[in-house]
């Protein structure tokens, strides 16, 4: 699933290819994703410009004139491309936007666990797909002292706490195994057994991890690309997550694979305490 520097990768390749230009007609070809299209919400867009580009946890945001958000959610297996206007209708295409310049914007999503609707710009963190959502772990910077405050009275694994989307978006199993990883501290870890220097390290490892996966385009291990279609290159720098049974890249012991609240955990025995 897309995470937050996947996201992140994807509003900036679209947004200087969007910002400014108009929506001259929207088009439902499959209406069925995880909530079904709202189509006169949707068309209500035909006509307005684009101003902006947006991200708010796993969300994209395209900021449309006269007060709308465009809000999309990519699930297990979207992707949002541009494409000149007479490209052929792919397959599982749910969405698309024809825009000024000969071009259209297309939603795809096999799996239809996406979502796409249109949002008042003023309400937006009252909408009820945001209202729950914890802290943005970039803007501004993670702190040691934030994931402190956050842990204050939990006794759960540091793993777990990490993908809790409530207390800090964004970082999924991937992005929290290699932060863990880098911070050399173990998942099964208790946050009540973690002290400020810990939380400090493992704060620096989640914004070193989140930003170098942004770099380097995020992670593509089945769908994701951006809006060109281009896919990511952070699996080729991937430390532990996937590597069970090879040596880790700090110390050289074996890496080892655990299950955790049903998803694979990647750890090195040594390092992670």
């Amino acid at each position: 699933m897309p995470e937050l520097p996947e996201i992140e990768v994807l509003k900036r390749s679209l947004e200087p290819r969007l910002a400014g230009r108009r929506i001259l007609e929207v088009r439902i070809h499959a209406p069925a994703l995880r909530e079904p299209l709202d189509r006169r919400s949707l068309m209500s867009l035909a006509g307005r410009r684009v101003e902006r580009l947006g991200r708010r946890s796993k969300y994209l945001l395209v900021e449309i004139e006269q007060g709308a958000t465009l809000v999309i959610h990519l699930g297990m297996s979207g992707r949002l491309t541009l494409a000149p206007v007479a490209t052929e209708l792919e397959a599982h295409e749910h969405l698309s936007f024809r825009l000024d310049g000969g071009e259209r914007l297309r939603l795809r999503d096999p799996r239809r666990f996406g979502l796409a609707f249109v949002a008042s710009t003023d309400g937006l963190e009252a909408d009820r797909h945001f209202r729950h959502l914890g802290a943005e772990p970039l803007s501004p910077v993670l702190t040691g002292g934030q994931l402190a405050a956050l842990a204050h009275g939990r006794r759960g694994p540091v793993k777990s706490f990490l993908m809790d989307g409530r207390l800090l978006v964004g970082v999924g199993n991937i992005y929290a195994t290699e932060a863990l990883h880098r911070a050399g501290i173990h998942p099964s870890r208790s946050v009540a057994r973690i002290g400020a220097e810990r939380w400090q390290r493992l704060a620096e490892a989640v914004v070193g991890i989140l930003e170098r996966a942004i770099e380097e385009g995020g992670t593509t291990l089945n769908d994701f690309t951006d809006g060109a279609g281009q896919e990511g290159d952070f699996q080729g720098s991937l430390a532990a997550y996937g590597r069970a049974g090879e040596p880790c890249l700090t110390c050289g012991s074996t890496l080892r694979r655990m299950v955790q609240s049903g998803r694979s955990t990647f750890y090195c025995p040594r390092c992670q305490r």
